[in-house]
Order: C-alpha cells, then structure tokens, then sequence
C-alpha cells in the first residue's frame, strides 16, 4: 500500500506536467490574491487571507481532477492496472494507496500558500495583525474540501477508461457538488427543501470551516462525502465479484449509516471556534435567548449589492452571524439578503420610499473609486420578523469622532447585541412599561416626540401622572422617565417615586438644576442663569448622587444660528461655537456607551457621586478636559461669542454629567412621616432597602429633547442638530439607556465583546506594491522550482550509487 502511495507521489513529480499543473495553481491564486484589483488584498484593506479562501475552491475544481485524472485511468493506460491487482493486496488498500497519495499531492500543492500568510503577517498594521488561529482554521477547511474532491477524482477516474475524460468529468462533478445543490436551493421557496438542497452541497459546509470555525456537522459531511466516493470506487472496481444485489445492500447500508452520523451530528452540537476572540462563539445568554424561540424568526438584510470593502466585510459578518444564530437556535431563523437597488429607477424610488415608511433609512457613502469620489447609497439594516411583529435594525453604528475602519469594525462587534436584543424583544410578548412624567413642566409631548416614538417600537411608552397614579398600577411600570422638570416635586410625588424605586422600579433622571434657554437669550441678548427649586436634592443624595447648581463650558461644543446682520432685507446668519452646548463623546466601556456617536446637550451641568457602601457607581458621560465650569447666579450673553475663549481657563479635568447606579437604594422615607395626603396605613411604611436595583442620572433634560422645525412644527429625529445638519447619538443614547434599565438577563453585556481591527499598513503597501505583489506571486513558484531541484538532486544521488 505505501508503495504504491510512494510511487504515484514520485511519479507525479517526476514528471513536467506535475509541475506544471501545481505551478498553475500557484500563479492564479497569486494574481487573484495580490494583482488584480476587484480581489487583491492590498486593495482590500484588511490583514486576512479570506480572498485566498473564497477563491481556492474554484481553482481546485481543475487542479485536483488534474491530479487524480490518472489515478486508476492511467495505470489502465499504461496496462500496470491488472499488475498492480495481483499484488497481494485489497481493493481497499489500493483504492487508500491512490486517494493518500493524491491527498499528500493536494497538501504540498497548498505548502507554498504558506508565503501568502508571512507577507500578510509582515504587512499588518502593527506587523503579526492576523489572527493565526483563523488562518489554521481555514487551512483545515481548504483540506477538508480537497478530501473530499480527491475521493470524487478517484471514483470517476475508475469509472473512465480515458485519463482526459476524466478530468473533465471530475472538473463538472466537483463543480456541481460545490455549487449545484446551493443554487437548487436558491430556486425553491419551500424552506425546508431549500435548505436540505443548501446541506446536500459543499458550499455552505466549506463556507462555514472557511472562517476558521470546525463544527461537527461540517466535519461529518466532509469525512461522509469523501466516505461515500470512496466506497462507490471500492463497488465499481469489484464489480466482476459482487452480484448487483450485494452491491445494492452495501450502497443501502453506507447510506443509511452516513445519514444516521449526520443526523445525530446535527442534534449533537459541537463546534471549534479557531479566531484568537472566538468571535464566532455565541455567550450563554445568546444560546438561552435562541432557546426561546417557539416558531420560525424571518430576517431580511438590505445589505447587499456591490459594497466598498469596508461594508463588504460587515456583510459577511452579519451573514456569519446569522449563521451561527441559525445554527444554535436550531435551524429555526431563516434568512436572506436583498439589494434594495436593483429596481429600475421608477421602481427603485418606490422601493425606497415603502422601505422609508417601515422605518428603513439608506445611508450616502462617498466612494473613492479610479474617477475620484461617487455617491453610493445603501442599506445596512435588517429586518426581524416574528409572527405578526416586524422590527428594523440598524447594523451600522454611527459614529463621527472615529475613523470609518473603527466605525465598522464596531459595527461588526455589536452584530451579536444587535440581533440578540432584537430577538428578545420581539419575541418576549407583552411589552415592557415605559412611563415619562407630567406635571411638573417636564418636556412636552412635541419635544420627546421622536424618544417616546422610537421607545414606543419595543415598548409600551407613556405619561405618568404622579397625583392620580395608584400604587398598584405604579408596580407595573419598568421604567420611569424624569425629563428636564422645572417645578417642585411634592412630597406625595417624591413618596411615589421612592415606592416605585424600592419595590424594583427603573428610574431614568435627566435633570437641568439651572434655568437658562437660549431662545428667551435672542429676545434680549442676555440672561441670568439661576438655581431651578426643584426639591428632588434630598432624594437625590439618599440615592447617592448629588447635582449641582453650575453650568459647563466646554470648548468641544456644537454651533448654533447667530444674526450678524442684513442683507436685502434678509436676516444673514451664521454659525458661532456656543459653550454652553456641549459635545461629549463617550470614552467609557460601559455597554450603555462603547462606540457611540458624541451626545448634544444644552445647558448641562455637573455631578457628584456619594460614598454609599450598598451602590456601585459609574461614571458614563463627562465633558471634555477642555472645560470649565460656572457657578450660578451667573449671567450668560450671547455676546460671549465675539470674544475668543482664553485656553488656559479650560484646561483642567473632565466633569462628570452621567452616572450609573446600581445596588440597594436606600429609602427616603424610611424612619419619616408618610405625607398627609396618604392614609397612614403599615402596608406604606414598608420602604425598606432589600431589592436590588438601577438608576441612571443626567445633568442635562435636553439630552431626551428632539429639535422642533419651526414651520411645520414636525419635530426632528432625536440628536438632530438643525442648525448644522449633523446627527448625534442621542437617540442611541436613550435607546441603550432604557435597555439597561429594563434588562434583568445582562443581554446589554454584549455590547462589551471585542473584535480586533486587522488591517493592512498602508504606507508600506504604497511604498513597496510592486515588491509585495512579486514576491507572492513569484515567490511560490520559486519554492515549487527549488522542491524540484531538490527532488531531482535526491533522485540522482540515489541512483548513482
């Protein structure tokens, strides 16, 4: 057996044609992978080999029927067939012998690849930026398939007669098991057919391996196909010694057998995540939330189409992703990608527009291509469906004070809190109570327009009246919205509050302790910012936080509309820095923050946090280290804006604005008098601290506040910025701040996963292209020559003595 393995190796490479047939290989998989640019690394970007993994399949579909073409054909050929068989040796051992041998041809073929990696190590941006483990990982997924290619060669090269034939045979076979059944499926709408035609092919088996995850359903189809090949050669060659009924009962049984190995291979999930973050690997929450499911989950994707690099990698990963959802939650989420695009023009606007309606916004990307900068539009969103209830998600997670690749590659990271959350939400039936106060000039109904509507889509939003509301039904409220009051808080108010918060209810504080509006500023100019009585400090400070009576001033701030004048009649404008309207961008990792867009505010001021041993605090928003702050009573101008802020007074520390609290609070009311409206009954004398519970507190209302177009009076998307056309991340803000507070499962954690940026460096690409693309294309060849050489040299040796 290992002879005759010896033998076809040595023959195979003794031979011009093998060299030939290897050396083919290598150049393509070089000029696909460094010189052309539709496919090049270097055009793409990112420190990884995936091109060279799409890629080598379609090349392996002609070098291994190539290979093993001669494997049983040529011994017939040549007339060594009838002596090799009165070897004493099996069928069996010889069909192993031929398939070893072509396999161990297939992995040295691959050998020279190997340079792809170092040139990717050395170019990483720093140098070794690869995940290693993702590349071993694929590496073994590439092996498998050239297993199972070799055992279809070698059957079709028994079946024929002719070595030619039998390439062409096992190029079209290969090429149909890889590629035929998935676009069967492709034309089916039946799921289930759809997808057992999808599993009957090598595509979506080799796609999976090829991210460097080995799962064992993958495993078992690969060693089944290459199994099967193997055993039909084994029946056809001793076809002579077997009557058709023995060859029908062995093919029955193989099959049956292989079945029953997939089949428990898919109840038994098991799986191997390579990458360094195993980032392919779901948390125990994700698998608990998919566990859940009761019937089928339907996403669509509208991301798709021809993308810029950057948003082709967060395609694949949204579809790896809804892979491994699919994969743990059983098979039962199905989904597709569409390009909204592909409409004619008429057609195509219509299509925007009913997306529009859903709640589906495109995003404009300027494109550098060889003519300079084009306008793209597309749609990173998807679209959970279940039952009757439809929820959009965006994938792209916005953010202005990043550059692109981190803004994508947080994008990426967030795929799994994204979808997971989403899941939960529209699968978790009644919605969660979110209630915002009234009756205390709180923000009306206009200005939380956009809040309340984008809360309203997975929960139930409200007012809540604090005089009329009834303890029973306050215990069934989540979470409580205090936003921007500007009157007394009575003490029956106050009481209500601290019943809610003790008996586990959810409390969102976003509070202006000073007066000042810059609208009342364009009437006279001027204003005296002053202390707002409120009468929430006690509660606050029980609760561990205090807020004080200042104002920031911080030079990162946004622009705001001044009059400078006339012109024809007309009022001219122009946009001035305002201090007092500041910009702050989250540098935390709390999950409420990580890789958010910078928060607008309007007017906020500072906390401080209490020494309580039962609470954890966290700081989650501050101003800049460029800021100041202002006592009140002080007077603000707009005039304040002629005059050029002096550096050296704003240099100090950040200023806490934001805060997390989580713990046992204390109670206000504990060892007090219930207020005189209440009947004094013990079942309200109950405030005793033994609930764990959470808090957020904002020194700023208008955080919550969506700008208002003055003639239509429609209001804005929330964190719209009118006068300098500039979205921030207000609503996102709001959104993950009401997540966190309702969220008793720790799915928001999610937000805290890690997905290295592999990219390539630039400049070095830039300065030495030509040398990168020389020696990855050349440099195979030049190990396959020297292999060669050596061959040749052994071979000389040996018989010369």
């Amino acid at each position: 057996m290992f002879s005759i393995l010896r033998k076809d190796v040595s023959t195979f490479f003794h031979s011009l044609i093998g060299y030939l047939t290897i050396g083919l290989f290598l150049i393509i998989s070089g000029l696909f992978l460094w010189v052309f640019p539709e496919t090049s690394v270097l055009q793409y970007g990112y420190a990884s080999l995936e091109g060279f993994f799409a890629i080598a399949p379609y090349i392996f579909m002609f070098l291994i029927p190539a290979i093993t073409m001669r494997a049983v054909a040529g011994e017939r050929e040549e007339g060594t067939y009838e002596w090799l068989m009165t070897k004493p040796i099996t069928f069996a051992q010889f069909i192993l012998a031929k398939y070893m041998s072509c396999l161990l041809i297939v992995s040295l073929a691959i050998l020279p690849t190997a340079i792809y990696y170092v040139s990717i190590y050395c170019l990483g941006a720093p140098v070794g930026n690869i995940d290693t483990g993702a590349v071993i990982g694929s590496y073994i997924g590439l092996f498998l398939l050239g297993a199972a290619f070799c055992s279809v060669g070698i059957f079709i090269s028994a079946v024929c007669d002719n070595a030619v034939v039998a390439f062409l045979l096992s190029a079209f076979l290969c090429f149909s098991l890889f590629i035929g059944f998935d676009y069967l499926s492709s034309l089916f709408v039946d799921g289930s057919l759809s997808e057992a035609l999808a599993y009957l092919g090598i595509f979506a088996h080799y796609e999976s391996v090829s991210r460097g995850v080995l799962d064992l359903r993958d495993f078992c189809f690969f060693i089944s196909l290459s199994t099967l090949f193997l055993v039909l050669t084994d029946l056809f060659i001793e076809k002579n010694r077997r009557t058709v009924w023995e060859r029908l009962k062995r093919i029955g049984l193989m099959l049956l057998t292989l079945i029953a190995i997939n089949f428990l291979a898919n109840y038994n999930f098991f799986r191997m995540d390579f990458t360094s973050e195993k980032r392919y690997t779901l948390s125990k929450i994700s698998k608990k939330v998919l566990r859940s499911l009761t019937e089928d989950l339907r996403v669509v994707v509208f991301l798709d189409g021809e993308l810029p690099a950057g948003f082709q990698r967060l395609r694949s990963a949204t579809k790896d992703m809804l892979a491994d959802l699919k994969a743990y939650a059983g098979g039962q989420i199905k989904y597709t990608f569409i390009n909204p695009l592909t409409e004619n023009d008429g057609g195509q606007q219509n299509y925007i527009e009913a997306l529009a309606a859903r709640g589906i916004e495109p995003t404009n990307l300027s494109v550098k291509t060889n003519e300079g900068l084009s306008q793209k539009t597309i749609f990173p969103v998807a679209v959970l469906m279940y039952g009757d209830e439809e929820l959009p998600l965006p994938l792209l997670q916005n953010n202005r004070f990043v550059n692109p690749e981190d803004v994508l590659n947080n994008s990426v990271q967030n795929l799994e809190y994204t979808f997971i959350n989403g899941i939960k939400k529209i699968t978790s039936g009644g919605k969660p109570i979110v209630a915002f106060t009234e009756g205390h000039g709180e923000l009306n109904d206009l200005a939380i327009y956009d809040a309340m509507h984008s809360l309203g889509v997975t929960y139930q939003v409200g007012r809540l009246n604090l005089d009329s509301i009834s303890f029973e039904t306050l215990r069934r409220i989540n979470v409580m919205v205090v936003a921007k009051p500007q009157k007394e808080f009575s003490e029956l108010h106050k009481f209500k509050i601290d019943y809610f918060v003790q008996h586990g209810g959810k409390i969102l504080w976003a509070i202006n302790q000073v007066q000042a509006e810059l609208d009342s500023m364009r009437n006279s100019g001027d204003e005296m910012a002053i202390a707002r009585s409120l009468n929430l400090d006690d509660m606050l400070f029980k609760y561990g936080v205090r807020l004080n009576y200042n104002l920031i001033a911080d030079l990162n701030c946004t622009q705001i509309p001044l009059r400078v004048g006339e012109l024809g009649g007309a009022n001219q404008f122009q946009l001035v820095p305002w201090l007092f309207y500041p910009v702050f961008v989250p540098r935390g990792t709390h999950p409420i923050v990580k890789n958010i867009d910078g928060i607008r505010s309007e007017f906020p001021g500072t906390l401080d946090t209490l020494p309580l041993a039962s609470l954890k605090k966290e700081i989650i928003l501050q101003s800049s280290p460029f800021s100041k702050v202002l006592n009140v009573p002080v007077p603000i101008s707009l005039n304040m804006v002629s005059n050029n802020p002096k550096p050296e007074e704003f240099r100090g520390t950040s200023h806490p604005v934001g805060v997390v609290l989580e713990g046992i609070f204390p109670s206000v009311f504990k060892n007090r008098p219930v207020p005189k409206a209440l009947v004094d009954t013990f079942t309200y004398r109950q405030q005793q601290a033994s609930i764990s519970n959470k808090m957020i507190v904002l020194a700023d209302g208008n955080m919550l506040k969506n700008e208002i177009n003055p003639q239509d009076r429609m209001p804005y998307n929330l964190g719209w910025d009118r006068a300098t056309q500039q979205q921030y991340g207000n609503k996102t803000l709001l959104l993950n701040m009401v997540d966190y507070l309702n969220d008793e499962t720790g799915i928001i954690a999610l937000r805290e996963k890690e997905v290295k940026l592999r990219l390539l460096d630039k400049l070095l690409i830039k300065k030495n292209k030509f040398f990168w693309q020389t020696l990855n294309v050349g440099g195979p060849l030049v190990l396959l020559v020297l292999f060669g050489l050596l061959q040749q040299w052994i071979r000389r040796r040996k018989y010369a003595r």
